[in-house]
């Protein structure tokens, strides 16, 4: 009998062995077939959604084998436990075995909740091309530039379609949506909705947060976003994604039938109220919740009343109060407290905290646990963690990362982009199409259908509109090596400017800093900073100058270069000269003629006479007279020395003086990129509109020396660049007379006669 029995128990062993044995190599042929390494942690291991339902089969088989190695354990426990039963008639292994398998079955959905990092958290699944919405509340000049910190994060790791959603200021909304419009992204929406509609639905609360009332709006999300959206990620503009948006959004499946709400526990003391003496926070659940990162499902929300049960909470608390000091996190806190059936806990590496006073290190203890890094200090980057730098760094590889990286398409979905968009993008398609890819100057003119990205308002802008209707904004582009002009030109120029930089990602932060660090440029608000990212071979200086133009507030402007600085007290006589010559119903150029220095040191002419001195001593010199003469001696300097009142001068080939214009004014034309006839071609096309140029007797500038750019280098350099150039001008001539008819013949003329 005993050896029956012991031929039965290796019989099961063995059959255990081998099952486990051939489970073992099923796992291994699976993970080679889908492409990946068995030892590689499942979570870093893609499953292409091709791949999907062979998964599928693939996990019903492995549910089988399991089943069946727990029957085997099943008997084998029964056989062992003959000789092992329990007083109470129990078997010791075999309920061992029964609670092993059900920590098992269950392991999927208790692992993540309940370990803040597991090696690997399992994900729900998200459809290959479903759209993911997140919403943001953004408003003003660095709550925008820092939100698309946080959207380079979330698409770069991003393999689904997405719809922004952005509860913005008047600010904001012109930012971003230039911002969107030309980053030109496939398969993203962005929707903007007025915060000023929403401000009386929170502004009844007295909020004490730096955000301030914005810090309150997500509270009206349920009323703002479109009814028929049914659930939403909402996120704070100072966290940075390191996973997938998608894993994320999957949680919602996670939510049984009555949470509403999906939150990571908040992370530092702040609602256990021992922070300091008498400190008082709102009512929360333990230690409360962050809501720099939350789950929304709307269409539930809305079921339950949201709107009133928030207001409700509010109403009751502020009694006692008196006013939020964190914002909307104290509302959420208040209202879970109460409701603590309607939250899901999300693990807290969908929300790393990096304020002060918090655990955040307990959230993680590998790189791979990371998700979510939330900056909710006030000192953003200068936060006290121990692996802050490490955090700093990631922070600051989407920063400066080069955004044109990011219109990479989403394969195999249909295009989910604005109307406004596809249309663009249809257009630009076909037009490039259109370019022969064998023509010498097919650079050039690939260049002029770049799509550049723009990012307005760089830095806080602030301008308030003169009574007398007569306002001047000083307009001009410029890169990274001409960055030093910008202090001396704030100093000889008090009014509005607005700056076009052409930069790159990393270039945009660099000049951030240096603005921030400069004392000149921090105290003036009424200077407009638009950054124009680098794309391309060429430096499309009429693009940028455009840029500058069409983002001035003023009635007038004055189109100068960066690399001039104006006289002191020009800006008040160019004012004056605008009602003189009424400008208001004339079309003129007001001529302000144009000098240069060797020196780069120079003591600054305070008047004409000044500088007529300066002139008959060699000091100063008539600007380009000795390389390129034609560009200003129409200005005709001789009379300028003695003339006291304005004199009009006559148009004649490759003239670019620096002219004050209506803002309403024709554009530059964008086909010419780096150096040569861009001003050239717009002085022609104001001639040929017919506007007066005007020469102001007492106004005057001085060119700035530095180093010769790239662009006049590889035109001096370059045969074929000087070929292209002049293919453009003679196509620009040939517009000009399709667009002004007869009277631009002239122009072609004096060209061929050149």
């Amino acid at each position: 009998m005993n050896l029956l029995c012991r031929g039965r128990l290796k019989l099961l062993v063995a059959s255990l062995s081998a099952v486990v044995l051939l489970t073992w190599l099923y796992l291994f042929a699976g993970n080679l077939e889908n492409g990946r390494a068995l030892l590689l942690p499942p979570c870093l291991a893609e499953t292409p959604a091709s791949q999907v339902q062979e998964r599928a089969v693939l996990e019903s088989r492995v549910r089988e084998v399991e089943e069946e190695n727990r029957q085997i354990r099943l008997q084998l426990s029964r056989s062992q436990g003959a000789a092992a039963q329990t007083p109470d008639g129990s078997y010791g292994n075999q309920q061992w075995g029964a609670s092993a398998d059900t920590a098992a079955e269950d392991g999927d959905t208790t692992a993540e909740e309940k370990n803040n990092h597991t090696d690997c958290p399992r994900s729900p699944t998200v459809q290959k091309c479903e759209m993911i919405h997140v919403a943001c509340v953004c408003a003003g000049h660095n709550a925008s530039r820092d939100v698309v910190t946080l959207v380079k994060s979330v698409l770069f790791h991003r393999r689904n379609p997405l719809h922004f959603h952005f509860i913005t200021d008047t600010v904001a909304h012109q930012i971003l949506s230039s911002l969107f419009q030309s980053w030109m992204v496939p398969s993203v929406q962005v929707s903007f909705y007025d915060a000023e509609e929403l401000k009386t639905e929170v502004s009844w609360i007295p909020n004490k947060h730096y955000s301030g009332i914005y810090g309150l709006m997500k509270l009206t999300l349920t009323k703002a976003l479109p009814s028929d959206l049914t659930k939403v990620i909402v996120l704070d503009t100072d966290i940075t994604f390191a996973t997938d948006i998608a894993e994320l959004w999957g949680i919602f499946r996670k939510f049984n039938d009555k949470q509403v709400i999906g939150l990571v526990e908040n992370q530092s003391d702040w609602y256990l109220g021992n922070l300091w003496k008498n400190h008082k926070p709102w009512p929360a659940l333990g230690r409360g919740f962050n809501t720099g990162v939350i789950l929304l499902y709307l269409e539930r929300l809305r079921k339950i009343g949201w709107e009133q049960m928030w207001r409700l909470t509010a109403e009751r608390e502020l009694m006692s109060m008196l006013s939020t000091s964190l914002a909307d996190q104290d509302i959420f806190n208040a209202f879970i407290k109460q409701n603590p059936v309607l939250v899901h806990q999300l693990p807290c590496f969908w929300n790393v905290q990096l304020s002060d006073h918090t655990r955040s290190e307990q959230c993680y203890t590998e790189v791979s646990d990371l998700k979510v890094i939330h900056w909710n200090s006030p000192k953003k980057l200068r936060v006290k963690n121990k692996h802050v730098e490490f955090f700093r760094n990631l922070y600051l590889t989407f920063l400066e990362y080069d955004g044109n990286l990011l219109r990479r398409e989403l394969f195999g979905c249909p295009s989910q982009a604005s109307p406004e968009n596809t249309e663009v993008d249809a257009e630009l398609q076909v037009a490039l199409e259109d370019l022969d890819e064998d023509d010498q100057c097919y650079d050039f003119r690939r260049e002029r259908l770049t799509k550049h990205r723009v990012h307005l308002y760089f830095l806080q802008y602030e301008y308030l509109p003169t009574e007398d209707d007569n306002d001047i904004t000083l307009v001009a582009q410029l890169s990274m090596d001409r960055l030093q002009m910008l202090e001396a030109i704030c100093k000889h120029w008090e009014g509005p400017i607005s700056l076009a930089l052409y930069m790159s990602d990393a270039e945009a932060q660099q000049f951030l800093r240096y603005a921030q660090a400069s004392e000149v440029l921090k105290n003036r608000k009424n200077v407009g900073y638009h950054i124009v990212y680098k794309e391309g071979q060429f430096y499309p200086v009429n693009l940028v100058r455009n840029v500058a133009m069409k983002n001035i507030n003023t009635p007038y402007m004055f189109l100068t270069d960066v690399d001039f600085l104006p006289m002191y007290g020009l800006y008040d006589y160019l004012r004056k000269s605008v009602v003189q010559l009424d400008m208001a119903h004339t079309k003129k150029a007001l001529v302000v003629p144009a000098f240069e220095t060797l020196r780069y040191r120079l003591s600054f002419p305070k008047s004409k006479a000044e500088l007529l001195s300066m002139l008959d001593m060699g000091t100063l010199y008539t600007f380009r007279y000795h390389v390129w003469p034609k560009g200003h001696a129409p200005t005709n300097y001789a009379k300028w020395r003695t003339a006291t009142t304005p004199y009009k001068v006559e148009w004649e080939p490759d003239f670019e003086p620096y002219v004050v214009v209506r803002r309403d004014c024709p554009e530059y034309d964008q086909r010419f990129v780096g150096f040569g006839w861009n001003k050239v071609s717009h002085i022609m096309e104001l001639d040929a509109q017919e506007y007066d140029l005007m020469v102001l007797p007492n106004a005057f500038m001085i060119h700035m020396p530095h180093a010769p750019s790239f662009d006049i280098s590889k035109f001096r350099s370059s045969s074929s660049y000087r070929n292209c150039l002049n293919t453009l001008k003679d196509e620009f001539h040939q517009d000009l007379s399709r667009k002004y008819g007869a009277a631009a013949l002239k122009y072609l003329t004096a060209h061929r006669n050149i």
